[in-house]
């Protein structure tokens, strides 16, 4: 057994899939037993094909291609069907490493007691500090605002932009670069494959966390990595909707359908009202008035599946 198993996802975006393994490589100390797992998610055959050529393939580096684009946890899913480790580091292929964070992570949770998820540290290209931890996803959150909500309960809801140097607990961390305990991880049955994009790092610690009844998520900014972020998703509407889709979705699942039709009435109103001076918001708009945010119409629903 290993001890730990790093997941990447590669959709159309090989070269910051290879740059990513590579430096998972040259950063990982010879003392720490891992393997990498890649899922290729359906690229188009010629992204496909140049990582099978470039990547170093090992004993404990392997590439799995699915012929259909699951989304983001599903795709995680199949990638730990063939792990075989005590921790998951389910880390973005748009991340470099700029020291051991698999090192540094796995004797995180290894010696607190309390934690189950960690993440390290996040920096832009340019070296600035990223927001790597967020608060619970709920209905007071999305009306009030997160700069709101720490002004009001500043011990409850801490800075996100502020650089910190001792581990701190948090409500949830992003899903570029989520460290897990196994056991926990499969105890609440991993990510809910419901999801397609966004949201699912945010559903797990929900669960994680109700497992001990109190909050088991941890930055730990000793581990630090650089974050592209957005390689494999290009910005249009049908991402918002899916963003909003996976919102809704996880505020109904986790918190009540109170909240739920709350929310979803007070976006309904909000993308009504954009859609008559941008009508490009309509489609919003049609998604939650008219199919009431079922995830029926997520991207989920139109994926094919690649011939090769």
């Amino acid at each position: 057994m290993y001890q730990v198993a790093v997941i990447l996802i590669n959709y159309n975006s090989s070269n910051f899939t290879l740059n990513a393994v590579n430096s998972i490589i040259s950063t990982t100390s010879k003392a720490l037993n891992y393997q990498i797992i890649v899922i290729d998610n359906a690229s188009q055959y010629d992204d496909y094909h140049h990582l099978k050529q470039n990547i170093a393939v090992s004993s404990n580096i392997t590439l799995f291609r699915s012929k259909i684009n699951t989304g983001f946890g599903a795709g995680n899913m199949l990638g730990i069907q063939f792990a075989n480790a005590k921790h998951y580091a389910f880390v973005n292929n748009d991340t470099v490493l700029k020291n051991d964070c698999l090192s540094v992570l796995y004797n995180f949770i290894e010696t607190e007691d309390t934690a189950a998820m960690c993440a390290p540290q996040s920096f832009d290209e340019d070296g600035n500090v990223l927001k790597s931890f967020d608060y619970f996803l709920t209905l007071k959150r999305e009306l009030l605002g997160r700069k709101t909500l720490r002004k009001l309960h500043p011990k409850k809801y801490p800075k996100r932009n502020q650089t910190y140097t001792t581990p701190l607990k948090v409500d949830s961390i992003p899903g570029s670069f989520l460290y897990v305990d196994v056991a926990a991880f499969n105890a609440v049955g991993g990510f809910d494959t419901n999801i397609f994009l966004y949201y699912e790092e945010t559903d797990l610690a929900y669960r994680i966390n109700a497992l001990n009844g109190k909050n088991a998520c941890f930055l730990v900014p000793e581990a630090k990595y650089i974050h592209y972020r957005g390689q494999s998703t290009s910005k249009n509407m049908l991402i918002k909707k899916e963003l909003k889709l996976s919102l809704l979705y996880v505020i109904k699942k986790n918190s009540s359908y109170m909240s739920f039709i709350l929310l979803k009435t007070i976006l309904t109103f909000k993308y009504l009202f954009k859609s008559l001076f941008k009508p490009k918001y309509y489609m919003l708009f049609h998604a939650l008035f008219f199919k009431g945010a079922s995830l029926h119409t997520s991207l989920k629903q139109s994926q094919k599946i690649a011939s090769k």
